[in-house]
């Protein structure tokens, strides 16, 4: 072995564990690393790809699969400075998304499946209008059928590799079939659109590989190493994908962690994981436990909680960091007391441990909880953002260009087209569009190419002719400069243009750098492209001319998107990239649909920039692979952490522990849990039950603070009062950090639970306690003496022994499951027709008993 090679295999393993090195050193045959959090994951996944480059494997050979653009991007380049100079770079390597793999292979062997090479990839937006359209034609009342709705069933169906066709033979009652008479038509608008969406890029590459044996084999040798990052993450469509993929050589190394699998509501199948060595016996698995980000106290507290999960492979979680702070978990009047007491205790990190606010973010199970947290922090002045998609390609004016240049590539995008056809106004109104529609229907053909036999149609006024005539003419006009360019090579005739000093968007080609970083002075026919569209569709000339700084502001992004223009090159990891001639090549034809599907394909993860000088607020399926230094788990209540539509379902619950489980290894030194006694639904304050969760955290690792003080007076409910001290009438701090007050512990469960605090229920929302009209009340002073019901409601809960049937005003009938004593009154899980289970406080409860 040359001497470079050995030195270079060597270096790659420097700095690793033992159960590190044993993952980088794997070569031939399956293997399953299984990742905890903070574990080094990325770290192992890039070494590995490195020291196979550098035991002679040849790049080209490998394929490495993860799910954001971003991870793909980072991980390339990091394979990229592991190797020495004398050894194979990264050329030809292919380190995609599974959506973009799958994207580039589907053009290459478009015609064995159907697809036109130019197809365009249907984004949300796209793909709602065009089920709209869908639902119309099935006859169904979009009232009763929501896209969003129809949309998933579809979505579902497609991950499970069922077409329309399959779909429809399978569906046995009205809803699915009534799906299956959507999917039929959606499919169809698709096929005449000559596009795709999301889950058509799995679900024909599946097919693709399954049903062209020619094709398999092809990929099978060409890939022979095949990785694949947040593994448990996966849906069918994509382990089929995997499996064949790795059939011939079976060189398949998945990297993940089922305690973080999270995504099962879109289709993440963690049986993917769980039964890998059953796909694959002779599969070497290595556990990763060490935790390199999180302190001592902040592992404890995950592992306890993870381990009551019996759906999971077990890891020893452990670290060699400090125990550090104790997590907090407090106890809170409301949700603005949750969120003024989150802001202090992010101002007090700020101003006594100097962690910029960049490291802070609070974390909620639903985006429902964003709002008052908005609000606090824009009231207390503190830079906040919300992680909630890619901004930037969600502006109508990106999106209107966007739509022109899907057109260029492809007219028969009617979605692309409707959308901007009068945009800018043009004088092409609906009934000229209605009546081009019914001549495309008549003569069978696409609604561009009626348009261009527009002065065919009858009782369109001459001036609407004219109209549809420009308009014609003007994308004609593009897609032939994107032809020449196409063909030649050369750069897009721009004598047609006017002068420099009249050109409205200044021109940018001194600025513009190619792919490798050096200067070059023409600008790429691509970008000149994009500024044509910009201008000549009127957009520039909208925007400019606009009164309102916002609409002003519009061209800026119209700029933007021309220097994004300017600066894109095809994926160098694209399939075929060790091809000469496909590699570099800047011409403009070539570039607009790679432009377009990495548009297309951008992820909500992508759009996460951990650069920003602001609080973070997001989602914890949004803060999935994201690490702060001081994290806030906000909303810890039954209904909400666990989510209500999980309680039915022991394996959504387990799901739900997961998901906070993500959120408690988010935190690299400070960890905050928050739950609220009280909280706003639907415009009344309604008692809230902590969620089982804080049971489950471990009672030796975890402070706990009750600083909610019975402000309303329900002490019936077993609230402990305010017996904090606390001289600043917050935290009662002596020094910054979570917790650092005098602690109250909580009493233990009743049941005999060693959770870290008492909590009145393990069930949703108590929906039968009085509610409160925010604004009506008055609150009680904590010392005022309250009336107390029966400790045990023992006299209410003999009328309605388990078993019985009962009828509630709201729910309806229901038959009872359960009962519990509580110091609010004794509480029954009742389980109504079409609702499930409900928990219900007795006292309370207007239930009648049905003999």
């Amino acid at each position: 072995m040359h001497t470079s090679s050995t030195t270079a295999q060597e270096t790659l393993l420097e700095g690793l564990t033992e159960r590190q090195r044993e993952a980088v050193r794997h070569t031939d045959g399956p293997l399953l690393v299984l990742a905890g959090p903070g574990s080094g994951k990325t770290t192992v996944v890039t070494r590995r790809i490195a020291h196979l480059i550098a035991s002679g494997v040849a790049p080209y050979r490998i394929l490495a699969l993860t799910f954001t653009n971003k991870a793909a991007a980072e991980m390339r380049d990091r394979i990229a400075r592991l190797l020495p100079p004398d050894l194979p770079g990264v050329r030809g390597l292919t380190v995609a998304t599974f959506h973009s793999f799958c994207a580039r292979l589907l053009r290459r062997y478009a015609p064995l499946i159907g697809l036109a090479e130019n197809y365009s990839i249907y984004d949300t937006g796209d793909q709602r209008e065009a089920i709209k359209q869908a639902l119309k034609i099935a006859g169904l009342d979009s009232k009763n059928w929501t896209p969003a709705s129809v949309g998933s069933a579809i979505s579902n169906a497609k991950n499970q590799l069922l077409d329309a066709k399959a779909f429809a033979a399978q569906a046995n009652e009205f809803y699915t079939r009534s799906v299956a008479k959507v999917y039929t038509q959606y499919e169809k608008i698709l096929r005449q659109h000559d596009a795709v969406d999301f889950d058509d890029l799995l679900l024909m590459m599946a097919k693709l590989i399954r049903d062209h044996e020619g094709v398999r084999t092809e990929l099978q040798e060409r890939f022979r190493y095949l990785m694949i990052d947040e593994y448990q993450d996966t849906n069918h469509a994509q382990f089929i994908i995997a499996h064949s993929l790795a059939a011939a050589h079976r060189n398949i190394c998945v990297v993940g962690d089922p305690d973080q699998s999270i995504y099962g509501w879109r289709g993440a199948d963690i049986r993917n994981i769980m039964e890998f060595e059953e796909h694959y016996s002779e599969a070497s698995i290595v556990p990763l436990g060490q935790n390199f980000r999180s302190t001592g106290h902040i592992v404890k507290t995950a592992d306890t909680l993870i381990r009551k999960n019996r759906q999971r492979k077990h890891k020893d979680l452990h670290t060699e960091l400090e125990d550090g702070e104790r997590p907090t978990v407090i106890t809170c009047r409301d949700e603005h007391h949750e969120a003024q007491l989150i802001i202090e205790e992010f101002r007090k990190l700020r101003e006594e441990k100097d962690i910029p606010w960049k490291e802070m973010a609070v974390l909620y199970r639903v985006n429902a909880l964003s709002r008052v947290m908005e609000e606090a922090f824009r009231n207390a002045q503190i830079p906040y953002v919300i992680a909630r998609g890619t901004a930037f390609y969600d502006r109508k004016e990106i999106k209107d260009a966007l739509a022109y240049l899907r057109i260029i590539t492809n007219p028969n995008d009617e979605v692309a087209l409707k959308r901007i056809i009068n945009t800018p106004t043009r004088g092409i109104g609906k009934t000229t569009l209605d009546r081009i529609e019914i001549y495309a229907i008549q003569n069978q053909l696409g609604l561009f190419d009626a348009m261009r036999q527009v002065d065919q149609i009858s009782d369109l006024t001459a001036r609407a002719v004219k109209a549809v005539q420009n308009f014609v003419s003007m994308i004609e006009s593009w897609r032939a400069m994107e032809a020449r360019a196409a063909s030649s090579g050369e750069a897009m005739p721009t004598d047609d243009a006017p002068p420099h000093d009249e050109m409205l968007i200044p021109d940018r080609r001194e600025d513009v750098a190619d792919a490798e970083g050096e200067a070059f002075g023409g600008r790429t026919p691509f970008a000149d492209l994009v500024e044509r569209v910009v201008r000549d569709s009127g957009m520039e000339k909208l925007y400019r001319s606009a009164k309102v700084e916002e609409e002003r502001e519009r061209l800026d992004n119209l700029n933007e998107l021309i220097s994004a223009a300017a600066e894109f090159r095809p994926a160098g990891d694209a399939p075929g990239g060790e091809d000469p001639d496909r590699e570099g090549d800047d011409r403009a034809g070539s570039i607009l649909a790679a432009f377009l599907e990495s548009v297309a394909l951008v992820s909500d993860s992508d759009a996460i920039d951990p650069a920003n000088g602001a609080v973070t607020l997001m989602t914890l399926h949004a803060a999935k692979g994201l690490e702060f230094d001081a994290v806030a788990l906000a909303g810890l209540e039954e209904g909400l952490l666990p989510h209500s539509r999980s309680l039915e379902n022991p394996s959504d619950i387990e799901e739900e522990r997961r998901l906070c489980f993500v959120g408690i290894t988010r935190a690299r030194r400070h960890l905050l849990i928050s739950h609220a006694q009280m909280r706003t639904q639907r415009g009344f304050m309604e008692r809230t039950i902590s969620s089982a969760f804080l049971d489950e955290l471990p009672a030796d690792a975890v402070n706990t603070l009750d600083l909610a003080g019975d402000p309303y007076g329900f002490s019936d409910f077993g609230a402990t009062g305010g017996d904090v001290e606390d001289d600043r009438g917050g935290w009662g701090r002596t020094s910054g950090g979570f917790g650092s007050a005098r602690k109250k512990n909580f009493p233990p469960r009743s049941d005999g639970g060693g959770g870290a605090r008492k909590r009145d229920a393990d069930d949703p929302f108590i929906d039968d306690v009085p509610a409160v009209e925010y604004g009506s009340w008055t609150p009680k002073s904590p010392s005022a003496s309250t009336s107390r019901p029966s400790g045990g409601g023992g006299g209410v809960a003999g009328q309605f022994p388990v078993g019985c049937t009962v009828r509630h005003p709201k729910f309806g009938i229901g038959r009872v499951e359960g009962l519990t004593p509580r110091p609010a009154g004794t509480s029954a899980r009742v389980n109504f027709r079409g609702l499930g289970v409900k928990t219900l406080i007795l006292q309370y409860a207007k239930l009648e008993r049905i003999e």
